[in-house]
């Protein structure tokens, strides 16, 4: 996981290019250090609750309670993994699945919310050059969009950097999203992922996923 983290941050930064990282809340509990390097690299940080459940079932579609801890909760643990570094105001819904309170309360909270135009497919695609193919067929269509990557695949962090050549050769401009403001976060949430935490510490940390990052 460690090997494609750093090689992902290494293809943007060979190219000077900056990209968005939406974090699970609980993976950057296990992996601090990872939403700290994604920083200091100059990318922008997001969330993506805490703990990826889908926002648009039951039980949180009808108990906002519910879905307001799952958000809230990711946005305290990443700012906490961020270790005083700026996470953005920016949330993606998990599985791009949404329910009207949510984003009511999204709203409410002056969050914005990101969706994705060209999903790479790099869960499913295994080999490097299916990935590049996923993407450039599907922006060649579409003309321009949010891409959806996830840094944790190894497939991902090998295809990154001819995809960024075929990118520039086809004339795309890969753009920055920085945010106008700061996130923050509610002590009450903050309190509940302490508690979890240090229920938790002591417990093995799944070495496999770390959070969803969206290059756009």
């Amino acid at each position: 996981m460690a090997g494609q983290h750093a090689a992902v941050l290494k293809a943007l930064a060979d190219e000077c290019l900056k990209a968005t990282f939406f974090e699970i809340g609980e993976h950057a509990t296990w992996h601090p250090e990872i939403t700290r390097e994604v920083l200091a690299a100059g990318m922008t940080v997001g969330t993506h609750t805490w703990s990826h459940k889908d926002l648009a079932r039951k039980p949180y579609a009808k108990d906002i309670e519910r879905a307001k801890a799952e958000i809230e909760m990711g946005i305290s643990a990443v700012q906490m993994a961020a270790g005083g570094g700026k996470v953005a105001p920016f949330f993606r819904f998990p599985y791009l699945l949404q329910s009207p309170a949510s984003l009511s309360y999204l709203a409410e909270r002056n969050i914005a919310i990101f969706s994705t135009d060209i999903d790479s497919r790099d869960f499913r695609l295994h080999k490097p050059e299916d990935v590049i193919k996923s993407v450039m067929t599907q922006l060649e269509k579409h003309g321009k969009g949010i891409v959806l990557m996830h840094d944790f695949h190894r497939n991902t962090a090998e295809a990154l950097p001819e995809l960024i050549r075929q990118l520039k050769d086809g004339g795309y401009k890969i753009v920055h999203m920085v945010p106008k403001g700061e996130l923050t976060t509610l002590p009450k949430y903050d309190d509940m992922v302490r508690q979890k935490y240090k229920l938790s510490a002591n417990t093995a940390r799944p070495e496999n996923r770390v959070g969803h990052a969206t290059g756009d």
